[in-house]
């Protein structure tokens, strides 16, 4: 899945493998050479700190952390939610689960309840309500939902407002705390047309990615209370994650905040014209499911690994995500022309 991609001597690719291969542009990088810095570990990084007060007041929450990766804000979320005991409930092609190499059970500690997602992205409510228990002699205490907003695997389809509602009243009537991975949380907000505040304000931390939509080349946010904060930091350093100048980082990502919208709505139009390209060929092989999309699609089609290695001789790189899908995801990296480019390959290997 993770393979390196193939140049065959093209330099010049079109990369929809994932929104994770942008690179600063040179505003960016400029903002990133002029930035401000001091020791973060002594709290004294004037950046790193504005760029905590400002995500914890765009979020609505009272405290944030800047860390390296959204794996890293998701498990020291996990280990500042459970002190190392008890169990979490999340979806079983959730990111966490399937791919940040089971740190919540070999760091965290805790054992985990993984429940069917549906095509929407939610787990079943009555599936979570049945699986919340107390602590007692046989069972560990479940402590933990965990859900992902948008949901990777499903093809980025975002998380209703109405959705964690219910969520948060399940939590609360088993004294459960609720963590959103949020990586792709700004194009959730983008797609049901909501602030970003409204989709974390029924969790009790969130993680939200720059490196991702957001087009920076590293950093993560964790937001949550100021207690939780303090347990978050104090995790962070445990498992390797203290760092210094981190400031030249989180210019990136605050030049990042100023484009988000921007950017992402791009994307998310960029995306649906991909798609309705592809099923306007009319080729029974391949297919696009048009419904919710956001800036990544789905393409169901016989052979994965063949289509993906004949879009690849044509400069395009797209993931194949099982035997019967490919993943594209557009980014900030990906203008008109690309998407141009890539519905010209299409149309060379499925056009009647």
């Amino acid at each position: 899945m993770y393979d390196k991609a193939p140049t065959n001597g093209n330099l010049n690719q079109v990369d929809l493998r994932s929104d994770t291969v942008t690179r600063a542009c040179p505003e960016m990088r400029r903002r990133m050479a002029e930035a401000i810095v001091g020791d973060d570990v002594y709290s004294e990084d004037p950046t790193v700190n504005a760029l905590q007060e400002r995500c914890a007041e765009l979020f609505k929450k009272e405290a944030g952390l800047f860390v390296t990766t959204g794996t890293m804000g998701n498990l020291i979320s996990i280990m500042a939610h459970t002190g190392g005991r008890g169990e979490i409930i999340l979806g079983v092609t959730n990111h966490i689960h399937r791919w940040e190499a089971s740190g919540y059970a070999r760091i965290a500690g805790v054992s985990a309840t993984t429940l069917p997602v549906k095509p929407d992205g939610t787990i079943s409510l009555e599936e979570i309500e049945e699986f919340c228990h107390d602590e007692e002699l046989h069972q560990a205490k479940t402590k933990l939902i965990c859900i992902e907003n948008t949901q990777n695997f499903v093809g980025g389809k975002a998380i209703t407002l109405e959705y964690m509602k219910e969520i948060r009243k399940i939590a609360d009537k088993h004294q459960m705390k609720v963590h959103i991975d949020g990586a792709r949380i700004f194009n959730a907000a983008v797609k049901l047309g909501v602030h970003v505040s409204e989709l974390a304000k029924d969790a009790d931390s969130i993680q939200v990615c720059f490196s991702k939509g957001l087009g920076a080349p590293i950093g993560t946010m964790v937001l949550g209370s100021k207690e939780f904060i303090h347990e978050a930091r104090l995790m962070r350093k445990l498992v390797g994650g203290a760092w210094r100048q981190a400031g030249h980082l989180a210019a990136a990502a605050m030049y990042a905040l100023d484009h988000a919208v921007e950017w992402i709505t791009k994307d998310h139009e960029r995306a649906l014209r991909l798609a309705k390209a592809i099923n306007a060929l009319n080729n029974p092989k391949i297919s696009v499911e048009e419904e919710g999309i956001t800036n990544m699609i789905i393409i169901d089609c016989k052979d994965p690994d063949k289509v993906c290695s004949d879009l690849a001789n044509l400069g395009i790189l797209m993931m194949p995500r099982d035997s019967r899908k490919i993943r594209a995801v557009v980014h900030r990296n990906i203008d008109d022309e690309a998407i141009d480019r890539a519905i010209d390959a299409f149309k060379q290997l499925f056009a009647k």
